[in-house]
């Protein structure tokens, strides 16, 4: 379990609003990346672009959802971005991100996201993206817990 990274953030929104923000582009776009193509079903696109006019680049292009419960959990492939595309955009298979949404025991309007990215493998390339992706998520989900408390999402 050593190379999963788990990150868990708290947000001020119940199961549904927190669901939302990782399914529907015009949410994905306020507080992930610059455009998503996301179709929330088994088999459906989970493509974001950081530079939409460079599709192949600094994009998850290709990803796919590999499950999915409303208001519950999604999972998708995921790629890296340039400085890791070269082994991690043709792994088979891909890394992959499982994202569990759970109420607040004591409070409905808190969810607590639990997110899982797997598929790391051993070597020095692989453990700097890791360490990478380690810092990225704990970012962007600080980022989506700011914006829900602020309110700036549409």
């Amino acid at each position: 379990m050593e190379n999963i990274i788990l990150i868990k953030e708290e947000i001020d929104c119940d199961r549904e609003t927190a669901f939302n923000m990782f399914t529907k582009n015009e949410l994905l776009e306020n507080w992930l990346t610059v455009k998503a193509e996301v179709d929330p079903k088994v088999g459906g696109k989970y493509e974001l672009f950081w530079v939409p006019e460079n599709r192949e680049s600094n994009s998850t292009i290709g990803c796919k959802i590999t499950g999915i419960d409303r208001d519950k959990f999604i999972s998708f492939d995921w790629k890296g971005p340039a400085d890791f595309e070269s082994f991690m955009n043709s792994a088979d298979p891909l890394t992959h991100v499982i994202v569990f949404f759970s109420q607040n025991d004591s409070d409905s309007n808190k969810t607590i996201i639990h997110l899982f990215h797997t598929g790391w493998r051993n070597d020095s390339e692989w453990q700097r993206a890791r360490n990478y992706f380690k810092n990225a998520w704990s970012k962007v989900l600080r980022v989506l817990k700011d914006k829900i408390t602020d309110k700036t999402l549409p």
